[in-house]
């Protein structure tokens, strides 16, 4: 029968130098915006290493001093810069309340090995750092469109109004324009003409090249599949200024099916990817069952394969319809002004005319691509379930 050993707290001379080297890190960060970060840094280092001491050391109750960190440091950011910092402060509060009696009470340790040494457990903590702040600096200008979206005024920068969070200082009239105004109109119905034709030709042209790659008889595997991926690693300047001369010599340049014909291109990649991830772990013996009761090859692919492959094939036809509607540079080689789609007119927006529309549509793309990633991630989960393997 197996023992819990408790978690002995940590001795103020361990919890006092963390709490303040992060403190000194926050404090930094502050300082940093009110352009005095050496202050920031000493006063966020001596302030948590304080704290610390007196929580653990003096008052030794965790519910009573997280809400008074809670309420002191949302006061203090009312204090200093209003409402907007305020939020600041409770979000400071509650991470500093839970952070202080998470390292002081040893809790970190709580589901780790307990035979892990003082550098390892520093180092599971610092990789896991490390990756937040990776994610962070990925996520960071996303975030940051989304309020800019709402700006009441044409700035593509925040407002005093929109720090005070002053609902004056926000508006949806950029959303507006993008609904209303013809060119953006025009740009988004190009953009969903496209980008679903030449997703259906992606997925399936992609789906046939993984299948037949897939087959252990096909000679030159490798060399093939680098030609077929191939879109997907060279430049894209380089495959629209190739297509642009192709097309113009065939006479499909500034066509709507040259456009659907150069997106589908950039897309089977993905596709052919995807499938084929879903091919390593399939049951062949099912084909060859299948044949053996009299099934024809197409029959089999459509009643056997094709339902275990289908989350592949559908996160591949997703990448590829994500690819054709944010995709701007082959469109600027082989559009014309009757099918300028929505990243080109976004292009122009940037090039010619600085228009705030241009923020609600991104807001409006990324809220798209956040819907289809969650999409593909759910699909990817009932893969693993039906292969039997347990989603992590």
């Amino acid at each position: 029968m197996a023992t819990f050993t408790p978690i002995e707290p940590k001795p103020i001379s361990f919890t006092a130098p963390v709490m303040a080297a992060v403190g000194g890190f926050m404090g930094l960060l502050v300082g940093i915006a009110n352009g005095a970060g050496l202050l920031g840094l000493v006063i966020g280092a001596v302030l948590m290493a304080a704290l610390a001491y007196v929580f653990l050391e003096l008052w030794k109750q965790e519910k009573p001093a997280r809400w008074i960190l809670l309420a002191g440091f949302t006061l203090a950011g009312f204090l200093f810069g209003g409402l907007s910092t305020a939020i600041l402060g409770v979000l400071f509060g509650a991470f500093f309340g839970w952070f202080l009696f998470w390292v002081g009470e040893g809790r970190y340790r709580a589901r780790l090995a307990p035979y892990l040494t003082a550098g390892q457990v520093l180092w599971h903590y610092t990789f896991r750092v490390i990756c937040g702040a990776i994610f962070i600096f990925l996520i960071t200008p996303i975030i940051v469109v989304m309020p800019l979206s709402f700006n009441a005024e044409n700035f593509f920068t925040f407002t005093p109004g929109m720090m005070r969070l002053d609902p004056e200082a926000y508006s949806l009239k950029h959303y507006r324009d993008f609904l209303t105004n013809s060119e953006w109109t025009s740009a988004v119905w190009n953009s969903v003409k496209i980008a679903p034709v030449a997703t259906l030709i992606s997925v399936s042209l992609g789906t046939l090249a993984a299948i037949g790659l897939s087959q252990s008889h096909v000679p030159f595997k490798r060399t093939i599949m680098a030609v077929l991926i191939s879109p997907m690693i060279v430049p894209l300047i380089i495959s629209a200024t190739g297509m642009y001369f192709f097309y113009s010599s065939i006479g499909i340049q500034g066509t709507y099916w040259g456009i659907v014909l150069a997106h589908a291109v950039l897309g089977i990649p993905f596709v052919i990817i995807t499938v084929t991830a879903t091919l390593v772990s399939f049951d062949r013996s099912l084909t060859r069952a299948a044949a053996n009761m009299g099934a024809d090859p197409v029959t089999t692919f459509f009643r056997v394969q094709m339902p275990l492959i289908l989350p592949g094939v559908i996160s591949g036809g997703l990448f590829a319809f994500i690819t054709s509607f944010d995709e701007v540079v082959v469109v600027l080689f082989l559009g014309s002004a009757e099918l300028q789609t929505l990243p080109w007119q976004m292009f122009t927006g940037l090039r010619e005319q600085i228009s705030p529309t241009i923020l609600a549509a991104a807001t409006i793309l990324v809220s798209i691509s956040i819907l289809l990633l969650a999409t593909v991630e759910m699909l990817r989960r009932r893969s693993e379930r039906l292969r039997g393997i347990s989603p992590t």
